[in-house]
C-alpha cells in the first residue's frame, strides 16, 4: 500500500492528540467514571446470560485443575502466617472477638434437641460400644492386678488371687472372659447409661459454661500455640492432600450439579438488579472507583502511553482507517 503524505500527517496528529489528552490524568478518571456511570445502570440480564457466567465458573473452576506452583504458594503463605514474629506478642483474644465467643457458646447450649440425638447416636454406636467394654475390662483387670489394697495388706493379695480363682472355677473360664460376656449381655443397658450420663453432664448450663471456661483458659494465649497443633514442615504435604481432595470433588457430577443450580438461584434473584446494586454488595461504589481504582489505574495508562504500546496499536487501527475505501473518498483520495 502505497503511502499518502497528508493521511500520514493526519494520523500523526491524532495520535500525538490521543497522546497529550491521555496523559492528563483528569481525563482517565473523567472516562473511567463516564463508563461507571452507564455500567451501572444495566441490568444482569441486560449484559450476561445465566449460560455465559455457568459455562465461565464450569470452566475455570471445575474443569481447570489447580496449578502446582499456586499449591505450593498456598503452603507457603500458611507457613509464614504460622511462624510470623507478630504471633509471640499477640493473644487469640486480641483476634477473636469475646462477644461472638459468648454467641456461639448460647447458640451451641441452647440446641438441646441436636445434642441429645447426637449422642444417641454415638453411644448406640458399635465403635462407642466397643470402646466401653474394653474400657471396663482393663479398668477391671487393672484393678485386680495392681491393687494398692492387695499389695499394702498382707493376705489381701491372696484373698484377690484366691477370688479370681473362684469366679474362673465358677463361669468355667477365666476372668476376661466372663467379664466381656457379662458386658455382651448389658451393652444395651451400658449405652443406655452412657446416654443418660452424657445429656446430664451435658446439659444446657454445664455446656455452656465449659465452653466459657475453655474460652477463658486459651484467650491469654498466644496465637502461636497454633504451631503446637499444625506441623509447619507437614504443610507441602497436607495442603498437597487437600488440594487432591479439591481436585476429586471439582470433577465430580455432585458438585457440577450444585454450582449450576447455585449459580442459577443466584441469577434468578438477580437478573433484574442493576450493577449498581450488584457492586454495592461487593462494597463496590462511585467513592472507591473516584479515590482508590483511579490511583491504580491512572500509572497503568501511563505506562501505556511511555512505552508507546498505546500509540502503536493506535496507529494500527488508524492507519486502516483513513486509507480505507470510504475515507479516501472523502478526501478525495481514491486515485
Amino acid at each position: 500500500m502505497q503511502k499518502n503524505p497528508m493521511i500520514e500527517q493526519l494520523i500523526d496528529a491524532h495520535l500525538n492528540f490521543l497522546n497529550q489528552t491521555f496523559a492528563q490524568s483528569d481525563t482517565v478518571q473523567t472516562e473511567f467514571l463516564s463508563f461507571y456511570h452507564w455500567f451501572r445502570k444495566q441490568s444482569l440480564l441486560q449484559l450476561w446470560s445465566f449460560e455465559q457466567i455457568n459455562s465461565l465458573i464450569q470452566k475455570q473452576i471445575l474443569q481447570t485443575p489447580a496449578s502446582g506452583f499456586l499449591i505450593e504458594q498456598i503452603a507457603e503463605h500458611i507457613k509464614f502466617a504460622l511462624i510470623h514474629p507478630a504471633n509471640e506478642a499477640t493473644q487469640i483474644a486480641d483476634i477473636i472477638p469475646v462477644l461472638t465467643i459468648d454467641k456461639i457458646a448460647q447458640y451451641v447450649a441452647s440446641k438441646s434437641d441436636h445434642r441429645q440425638r447426637l449422642i444417641k447416636t454415638v453411644v448406640n454406636s458399635p465403635a462407642f460400644s466397643a470402646m466401653i467394654s474394653q474400657l471396663i475390662q482393663h479398668s477391671i483387670q487393672d484393678y485386680l492386678d495392681n491393687s494398692v489394697l492387695a499389695k499394702n495388706v498382707p493376705g489381701v493379695s491372696r484373698f484377690m488371687k484366691m477370688g479370681k480363682s473362684v469366679l474362673e472355677n465358677v463361669t468355667d473360664t477365666n476372668l476376661d472372659n466372663a467379664v466381656s460376656k457379662y458386658l455382651q449381655k448389658n451393652i444395651l443397658k451400658l449405652s443406655q447409661m452412657s446416654e443418660t450420663v452424657l445429656n446430664q453432664h451435658f446439659d444446657n448450663q454445664k455446656l455452656y459454661h465449659f465452653q466459657a471456661n475453655l474460652w477463658h483458659k486459651i484467650k491469654v494465649m498466644p496465637v502461636s500455640v497454633l504451631k503446637n497443633y499444625i506441623e509447619v514442615q507437614d504443610l507441602p504435604q497436607t495442603v498437597g492432600m487437600g488440594a487432591e481432595i479439591w481436585d476429586f470433588i471439582r470433577q465430580s457430577d455432585y458438585l457440577q450439579q450444585q454450582v449450576h443450580d447455585g449459580v442459577y438461584a443466584w441469577y434468578i434473584r438477580n437478573q433484574e438488579r442493576p450493577f449498581d446494586l450488584l457492586l454495592r454488595d461487593l462494597n463496590i461504589d462511585e467513592a472507591l472507583i473516584q479515590n482508590e481504582l483511579h490511583g491504580l489505574l491512572n500509572p497503568v495508562i501511563q505506562q501505556l502511553i511511555d512505552s508507546q504500546y498505546l500509540r502503536d496499536r493506535a496507529r494500527h487501527y488508524l492507519t486502516l482507517f483513513y486509507y480505507s475505501a470510504e475515507t479516501l473518498k472523502i478526501l478525495n483520495l481514491e486515485n
